[in-house]
């Protein structure tokens, strides 16, 4: 670089300036440190082979540093002192000079071409160090597109801050490899080490050092992430030397919610109804210890799931139209209040005049229901809360006057990083709770009751590996700490920044590995159901090929907990999600019908029709579209789709509804995926022109899927379809396509009936086509 570029200063001012920076930006390996000390320690000679510009009193100063004394006397060769580096001559110097045998050398250093193959091919016995292991280089890529801008500074390597070792240690915490012997197990591990090990050791390092601060003797994690968490703290403080420590403790949104619930407002428990949506009346009626002979207006609905509006109001209006049953959930509430209680006393939790929670967080949920119980029991400690990320729904903590913090995110700020986690949240949970169910209740004695834990031995195991993993970067970390010039940065300010994106990364982008890993995982609905969905679920994997990006964002959860593990198992859908959030591809070009919309209508058994959701017609990088709708209603009978929205000829390539009747825990999943069941289908200004080709010929033209043929009425459905269409013109000028002919027509409905409903559907449809034959029908 010319000098003239700089002013106000000489070269030597210049040099000096880069050696000191060069200084402040290194930090000792820890591992070679060791392998120095086992060096000095045997008198073993030290050769330093390098391809630097650097002289040897500048080198020296560099080395100069705690753990490395044994370098003092080490013997320099330098590529700028001897004319050649170590890929082009200046081996063979090293062998030459130091009067040694290569076999007698053992060299480690990370350039594949200098420090491996070529002094391997003289006979040296070389130890590649490699850096980051298998697939850490994708990783880094990722993060490297953020959805949004974090901030002022680049997500990767923030200049003014610099990137505090984050990517280093990840580096050599998958160089140095998991151990474990399957391969899925394998890959659970790296994801611990390389996502989840910084994210959650700067969590824990931030949360002791807010317990130290505000003078705080315990922080109370509750299980089931309490369990890791606690130690991860503990661990942390210690390493800094911070006066505080961590335990775990039982708490969940189900007891503190019932141990709160204000049992004379009507709102209240019909709030507590809603949320336990996953159960059956039944189930929610054990919960709360109501014999269901005591609610006799529910007899008829015991095994329905809590999954409408209306079957939602009727149970919360039985629970509390007498005084009877209200006393009874008095009696309830009560009894789980004061078990709980009871539990925290026993803890230690109540000793203090606060209780700080520590914990994944999102909405603050638990924190805000702990407070309430609180206050009804007349205990006067206060509660707060520090978290990994909060949501918007935390606004509700601070509005209540409590103190709730965010390590990654606050309040729903940043909103890349807080959407993300709030969207797909399952698998941080899933990742960090202990191998057990989740707390249901507690026993008199104090002891936890759960319920039964998701997921089979496989996946205890790769959870297992995660944390493993987790542990391992953490244990690198506070190596640093201990083993450092006592400047080992703190991950507890500016590092926030670099810790959203990865983790916000991951989110929104798995690799195919994770996808295969994480998409067999089951997660349990934490709110007393014994209900599991897997996080890649099984019913959306033939839907795949048909979605694009923008469905993807569209996913309700209670379709897909993770909606970037789906894109994941698809490379192109993948491609295309990346690129649609990175800014390089408009989302708008998978929407190239204007505004055409699907639209689902079902009607019920009073012979009402009602309207149910809409969805924008995409067209995926297949050239193929994809709807799903939820609705619910009681004594659903028939569904009609309006698949296109628009004039258009639709290959129906299959629909699938999962019907949740009424009076059954059961969910039954009717298809219609052949010719013939299309044929039978009524169609509402629309025409079958056989196989699977239906022509639309208006936009509100439909299909009608009868699905009481085979069953009762619904409570709720979820309708998923998958096709292709060809767009005609809205003038209706365009040559019609022929109908299939009547024959195949009559055919293919009686088949349906027949597959539906059986005999007595056939002889009744016949009856009806002899009706008209004698009325002059066609």
């Amino acid at each position: 670089m010319p000098v003239g570029t700089f002013t106000g200063a000489s070269l030597q001012q210049l040099v000096d300036f880069e050696v000191a920076l060069e200084r402040e930006l290194t930090e000792v390996d820890q591992d070679v440190a060791e392998l120095v000390g086992l060096a000095e320690s045997s008198e073993i000679p030290i050769l330093l082979v390098s391809d630097t510009y650097f002289t040897d009193i500048q080198l020296t100063e560099l080395l100069d540093r705690p753990g490395l004394s044994g370098l003092k006397a080490a013997r320099q060769f330098r590529s700028c002192q001897h004319g050649a580096d170590k890929a082009s001559g200046l081996w063979e110097i090293v062998l030459d000079s130091a009067g040694v045998r290569p076999e007698q050398l053992v060299h480690l250093g990370d350039h594949p071409e200098g420090d491996d193959r070529v002094p391997a091919e003289l006979g040296v016995r070389t130890v590649l160090y490699r850096r980051g292991g298998e697939g850490f280089a994708e990783l880094l890529e990722r993060e490297h597109n953020p959805v949004e801008p974090l901030g002022a500074h680049d997500p990767v390597l923030d200049a003014e801050h610099g990137d505090f070792g984050i990517t280093a240690l990840r580096a050599k915490a998958l160089q140095t490899g998991s151990g474990e012997a399957s391969l899925s197990a394998d890959a659970a591990w790296r994801f611990g080490a390389g996502v989840l090990g910084p994210v959650l050791t700067g969590f824990a390092e931030w949360a002791a050092r807010r317990g130290h601060e505000e003078g705080t003797p315990v922080l109370w994690c509750p299980m089931r992430e309490g369990e890791l968490l606690s130690e991860l703290v503990n661990a942390s403080a210690a390493a800094r030397g911070w006066n505080v420590r961590a335990a775990p403790v039982w708490l969940s949104r189900q007891v503190t919610s019932l141990a709160g619930l204000e049992v004379r407002d009507p709102q209240a428990v019909h709030d507590f109804v809603r949320r336990s949506y996953r159960l059956t009346v039944a189930q929610l009626l054990a919960t709360l210890k109501i014999r269901p002979g005591e609610v006799p207006s529910l007899a008829q609905h015991l095994h329905s799931p809590l999954d409408g509006a209306e079957l939602v109001d009727r149970v919360g209006v039985a629970l509390t139209e007498t005084p009877h049953l209200r006393n009874r959930l008095a009696t309830t509430v009560t009894a789980t209040r004061e078990r709980l209680l009871g539990h925290l006393r026993r803890t230690g939790a109540l000793d203090g005049p606060e209780i700080t929670l520590v914990d994944l967080g999102w909405g603050g949920t638990i924190q805000y229901q702990l407070a309430h119980v609180l206050r009804m029991s007349g205990i006067g400690n206060a509660v707060s809360g520090l978290y990994l990320a909060t949501d918007e729904r935390s606004t509700r903590v601070v509005g209540a006057g409590m103190r709730i913090e965010g390590y990654l995110g606050t309040a729903g700020h940043p909103s890349d990083l807080v959407r993300a986690v709030s969207r797909s949240p399952e698998i941080v949970e899933q990742s960090t709770s202990a191998l057990c169910g989740s707390l249901v209740d507690f026993e008199d004695s104090g002891a936890p009751v759960l319920g039964p834990a998701a997921g089979g031995q496989t996946q205890h195991q790769q959870r297992t590996a995660v944390q493993d993993g987790v542990r391992r970067f953490q244990a690198l970390w506070l190596r640093q700490i201990e083993g450092g010039e006592g400047v080992w940065p703190e991950l507890t300010g500016a590092a926030r920044q670099r810790l959203r994106s990865v983790l916000s990364a991951a989110l929104r982008t798995p690799n195919a590995e994770e996808a295969a890993l994480f998409g067999n995982w089951e997660h349990d609905d934490n709110f007393g159901s014994s209900v599991v969905t897997r996080l890649l679920p099984d019913d959306l994997l033939p839907a795949v090929p048909y979605m694009s990006p923008n469905d993807l964002d569209e996913l309700h959860m209670r379709d897909a907990f993770w909606p970037g593990l789906i894109a994941a198992s698809d490379p192109q859908l993948s491609a295309a999600r990346r690129a649609v959030e990175s800014g390089a591809l408009d989302g708008a070009a998978f929407e190239p019908h204007g505004r055409a919309e699907s639209e689902l209508r079902f009607r019920t058994a009073d012979g009402e029709w009602h309207d149910g959701p809409r969805k924008r017609v995409r067209v995926n990088h297949n050239g193929l579209s994809f709807a799903r709708f939820n609705a619910s209603g009681a004594g659903i009978t028939d569904v009609s789709l309006a698949i296109p929205g628009q004039p258009a000829v639709v290959r129906l390539d299959w629909v699938s509804v999962e019907v949740q009747r009424e009076g059954t825990p059961e969910r039954a999943v009717l298809h219609w995926d052949e010719p013939g069941h299309y044929a039978g289908l009524t169609h509402a200004e629309c025409t079958w022109l056989g196989g699977n080709l239906i022509e639309f010929e208006h936009p509100h033209s439909a299909v009608w899927l009868p699905i009481t043929s085979a069953g009762p009425p619904a409570s709720s459905v979820t309708v998923t379809v998958a096709f292709a269409m060809l767009p005609q013109s809205v003038s209706r000028l365009a040559p019609r396509m022929p109908p299939a002919p009547a024959v195949s027509r009559l055919r293919g409905r009686l088949l349906e009936e027949y597959r539906t409903a059986g005999v007595r559907a056939v002889a009744a449809g016949a009856a009806r086509v002899a009706a008209r034959q004698l009325k002059g029908e066609k």
